[in-house]
């Protein structure tokens, strides 16, 4: 084997021949450190090193293996940490020359995207170096004193070969004191005179495999990392060949992506979050495992898993601290072998009962998911601690596609970092779609909850809610054990609506029920046990009422009536009459957010534009 010796002469680098004698159990010099990366190195998520210091391994080792060695996984969550501070390893590190070598796969493009090294890259400070790829290729970065312009100066080397997702290659980087140099499988891509002198290192960093991190960036490689190595000499390209010939078979290996592209079918989304638990729910194309991985950081050091294999998941986390921000993230194996890993959102658990909260409303977003993206990133910006929708969350519910490419894309924005609660709309047909895609208490199709100082109603007004009925004798038992401050009811059918042809057609007519003469039979409870708001949808358009109290409008002590079925379904219109109970009635796209502090509750309505159109403020002595 070949290497470049430094010896400080004249300030210039001699290279001399080294060659391992026939009775080393190598060829060549040792590395100063060496990496394998396989399961049985593996112990309490600590790597043992061949030569050199372990590893701590973040997040939940994953390993595959084939006929000529194992890989372990990296995704979202991993890498593997050799120091958090570098100096402690300043004994081992190169100083003035070196070479790093690296079999590796990429699954995903990212503009820096680290394998291994120590790097500071902060405003104008540039130090370290890294061994990485790009959207296409390899890349080497560096900085040296030579180069120094006082805060350091990198030179970044971006090889030639377009690697391909899955497939892995031998990348080597060397620094001789005088140049650098890049290589993929054995041949020279790169090289540059701009760095000389000494390896300038970072003022402080972590030494990490598999990740671009620094001070404020944490980029990780998704990809997989069979064998790492890093020597205090040059080598020169005889070595850089014979060690990529040494296993080249693992260049000839069929691709394998381990992070799937575009595995999800429905992207991960929230359900039923309590004080102590949230459901995690997704769907990917076909069976694989179901994992969520969840804690107090972006790390995700926990996980729970359900057994069996699924294309529908849902995961219930339980044992979590009440009104606590929580990170998670989701993957599941596929029967190939690769993995479908999502990003890491955040969610919160449910408030205690003194906390102020903020819920938003939604209805009939149906199949216009361009509106209901804007009104999710909307009422995402306002930060909600949930979101409850009218129904009519698709145009129609036994299509899957509508489920897919309409009302989990569109509402993406929201419901993958807060809980929604869903009442069951017409257009849902009464199909399984929805009910396999809810996880709400049974029948599902009505339930009750309670956040903060509040208590949801959710009925299914497309069953029968007559006196008698199964939904009645729910809802009065319900409403009448309820000690919440604020008492809200949900269902899709408005009981009062003043639209121009739904109950009636009021230009051919001034016949009209002004109104679902079926849901209204539930307003002798509303009235009986006080509660405050009736939210509805299935009129696409917005209106409030007047407290109303048997049928009639009252100043005071009756129930508010709200439609809001405007979240993207087409629009309609009001009739050319006013009804008695009608406050505010509007035509357009919109929606709905709520803030409740104590016996205070403000509601505001924003349009397509994100401006307020309407809001109440109600009170309770």
């Amino acid at each position: 084997m070949i290497f470049r010796i430094p010896i400080q002469w004249p300030a210039l680098l001699v290279a001399l021949t080294l060659v391992a004698n026939s009775a080393s159990a190598h060829d060549g010099p040792d590395p100063v450190a060496h990496w394998v990366f396989a399961s049985s190195r593996m112990k309490d998520n600590v790597l043992r090193a061949k030569i050199g210091p372990d590893c701590k391994v973040t997040g939940t080792a994953r390993f595959s293996g084939d006929e000529v060695g194992s890989t372990l996984h990296f995704g979202q969550r991993n890498r593997c940490v050799v120091a958090e501070d570098y100096k402690t390893l300043n004994s081992l590190l190169p100083k003035n020359v070196m070479t790093v070598s690296a079999w590796v796969a990429v699954d995903e493009p990212q503009k820096w995207g680290g394998i291994v090294g120590t790097i500071e890259d902060n405003g104008n400070t540039e130090r370290g170096w890294l061994l990485g790829h790009n959207e296409t290729v390899f890349t080497f970065v560096l900085s040296t004193t030579g180069a120094d312009d006082g805060d350091g100066k990198q030179t970044v080397l971006a090889g030639k070969t377009k690697w391909e997702t899955g497939r892995l290659y031998h990348v080597a980087a060397v620094f001789d004191g005088m140049k650098a140099e890049l290589y993929v499988n054995g041949n020279l891509e790169a090289s540059s005179a701009d760095q000389f002198g000494d390896l300038l290192y970072p003022s402080a960093a972590s030494f990490v495999i598999g990740s671009f991190h620094d001070h404020n960036e944490d980029y990780r490689l998704k990809g997989r990392i069979h064998e790492i190595k890093l020597f205090d000499l040059a080598a020169k390209d005889a070595w850089v060949k014979h060690e990529f010939e040494h296993k080249m078979q693992l260049a000839a290996l069929e691709a394998r992506p381990i992070i799937a592209k575009d595995g999800f079918v429905v992207a991960p989304y929230l359900q039923f979050g309590t004080q102590t638990s949230m459901t995690i729910m997704w769907r990917t194309a076909g069976l694989a495992t179901s994992t969520v991985r969840f804690g107090d950081t972006s790390e995700c050091s926990q996980q729970k898993t359900v057994d069996g294999q699924h294309e529908i998941h849902e995961v219930k986390l339980d044992g979590l601290e009440p009104e606590t921000q929580y990170f998670y993230a989701v993957e599941s194996a596929q029967a190939d072998g690769s993995v479908v890993e999502s990003d890491v959102f955040t969610f919160s658990t449910a408030v205690l009962k003194e906390t102020p909260f903020a819920f938003a409303v939604f209805g009939d977003t149906q199949g216009n998911p361009k509106v209901s993206s804007t009104f999710a990133e909307m009422a995402w910006a306002q930060r909600p601690n949930f979101v409850v929708h009218a129904g009519d969350l698709v145009d129609k519910g036994s299509n899957p596609k509508h489920w897919t490419e309409h009302f989990f894309p569109g509402m993406r924005p929201l419901i993958a970092r807060v809980p929604f609660y869903p009442v069951i709309g017409n257009h849902e047909e009464n199909s399984h779609n929805y009910y396999d895609y809810v996880s709400l208490p049974a029948p599902e199709y009505f339930y009750r909850f309670e956040y903060g100082n509040a208590e949801f109603f959710m009925i299914d007004s497309n069953k029968n809610m007559e006196p008698g009925s199964e939904q009645f004798k729910w809802l009065k038992t319900a409403l009448a054990d309820s000690k919440a401050t604020w008492k809200i009811a949900m269902h899709h059918h408005p009981p009062y609506s003043s639209d121009e042809d739904d109950y009636g057609n009021l230009w051919k007519t001034r016949k009209s029920t002004r109104g679902d003469l079926r849901a209204r039979q539930l307003t002798e409870l509303y009235d009986q046990f006080k509660v405050d708001i009736v939210w509805n949808g299935h009129i696409h358009s917005y209106e409030r009422t007047w407290p109303v109290r048997a049928g009639k409008a009252t100043e005071r002590d009756g129930t508010i009536y709200m439609i809001t079925g405007g979240a993207g379904g087409g629009l309609e219109t009001a009739g050319p009459f006013r009804p008695n109970f009608t406050n505010n009635v509007k035509r357009g796209h919109h929606y709905c957010m709520v803030f409740i502090n104590g016996r205070t509750l403000e509601m505001r309505a924003f349009d397509l534009e994100g401006r307020l159109f309407d809001t109440v403020t109600l009170k309770k002595i």
